[in-house]
């Protein structure tokens, strides 16, 4: 793959364009799938925490075999991982329109299927933002996840809109049927990717590699405080997304359509951070970037469990797009840039892991939710991640 591209130029390197598609798709049918999951789930069990649960599970894989998929990462060929990612989510949507369709569909179906497709999720650093690193190069990598940050918050004004539609239309059958038909798309690009560049790998053993990776970050300041906060934010932030079903439905009155609609203001304002963070931010930026938009993202979300008029839970909503956004775009590209080349697949395993720390977050949400409702159980979350944030200042301050 090519290692220069000029920052105009990203859509014109066609690698760089079908690994951003492939994720394009993966983004639309996550939040499709998040929404018309939570939906059905919370209309059928009244359980804010099973609702918690399923995104839980999303995250548990990332927690648990992160830094085993970046170590393997090195020595498989990444565009077959990465085709053989889409085709496992590709045949679990499938299985899940059957069974929608048969009248099958159980709560622990769908559990699994969060499970499974959170294997492909737990390899998108190590596998697929790792090739785009080296479809652009070093100096065009912000851009790049900039783009891909953009396109996933756009699929977020879509994703959920669309889901909500087709669950009120036809059913969860055609939601699951729909995203089945996406993955096909995703499949297609995959395949006309580029084998990627081989590093040469470490001989060591497979356990040895880990722990080399895992001194790599002890030994940097900066990789630290960036997982840090990667780890604050997947605790105490991203989980409160989980209640936004919930919420709309008790604070604000919706149905599917108004909720997929509120969800989607969320997506706009991820895709107007996305876009200023690619075109305004500069690396010595990168790291007030990336912590201002954890502590806009916590103040917000406190804001939106508050209020019970929707258009204000929406600007809510819109400035948590933006904070999420802006973090995003710059987690992956301050670890990439930081990370020995040699050694940069493990690293982002291990950014991996720390994402899916989230896990712990969506069932301590999930479990004060069931006992004292979505409102207090946000309000929580967001206070506690703020002092988080507060109590780590001498840590991150060096991003």
């Amino acid at each position: 793959m090519s290692a220069a591209v000029s920052s105009s130029g990203l859509f014109r390197q066609p690698d760089f364009v079908r690994l951003w598609s492939v994720g394009l798709v993966v983004f639309v049918v996550r939040w499709l799938e998040t929404l018309a999951v939570g939906v059905v789930i919370y209309r059928d069990t009244g359980s804010p925490l099973l609702v918690a649960m399923m995104t839980m599970l999303r995250m548990l894989p990332m927690a648990l075999l992160g830094a085993v998929f970046g170590a393997i990462a090195e020595r498989v060929d990444r565009r077959v991982a990465l085709i053989c990612t889409v085709v496992q989510m590709m045949l679990t949507s499938v299985a899940l329109t059957a069974l929608a369709y048969t009248g099958y569909l159980a709560v622990w179906h769908m559990a699994v299927a969060s499970f499974l497709n959170g294997l492909s999720w737990a390899a998108d650093n190590p596998v697929r933002r790792a090739m785009m690193g080296e479809a652009v190069g070093g100096e065009r990598m912000a851009r790049a996840m900039s783009a891909d940050v953009a396109s996933n918050n756009s699929s977020r004004m879509l994703g959920p809109t669309l889901g909500g539609t087709l669950l009120a239309v036809v059913g969860i059958e055609g939601a699951s049927a729909l995203c089945a038909a996406l993955y096909l798309f995703a499949l297609w690009a995959a395949i006309g990717v580029s084998p990627p560049a081989r590093h040469p790998a470490s001989t060591a053993s497979f356990l040895a590699r880990m722990a080399e990776g895992m001194a790599v970050v002890r030994r940097d300041r900066r990789l630290i405080a960036t997982l840090l906060v990667t780890i604050i934010y997947n605790v105490f932030g991203w989980p409160f997304s989980s209640m936004i079903v919930v919420l709309g439905k008790d604070n604000f009155g919706l149905g599917p359509i108004g909720v997929g609609i509120l969800s989607s203001t969320e997506g706009i304002g991820a895709f107007i951070g996305a876009l200023s963070a690619a075109l305004w931010a500069k690396p010595r930026q990168y790291g007030r970037v990336y912590c201002g938009g954890v502590i806009l993202y916590l103040i917000a979300l406190m804001v939106f469990a508050q209020v019970s008029n929707p258009i204000v839970g929406g600007l809510a909503l819109l400035m948590t797009g933006v904070g999420g956004a802006c973090f995003a775009a710059m987690q992956t590209t301050i670890v990439y840039l930081a990370s020995p080349p040699e050694v940069r697949a493990r690293v982002l395993g291990i950014l991996s892991v720390c994402i899916g720390s989230a896990a712990i977050g969506f069932v301590q949400l999930g479990v004060i939710a069931n006992i004292y409702g979505a409102v207090a159980a946000s309000t929580f979350t967001g206070v506690a991640g703020l002092l988080a944030m507060a109590l780590t200042w001498r840590w991150w301050k060096l991003i």
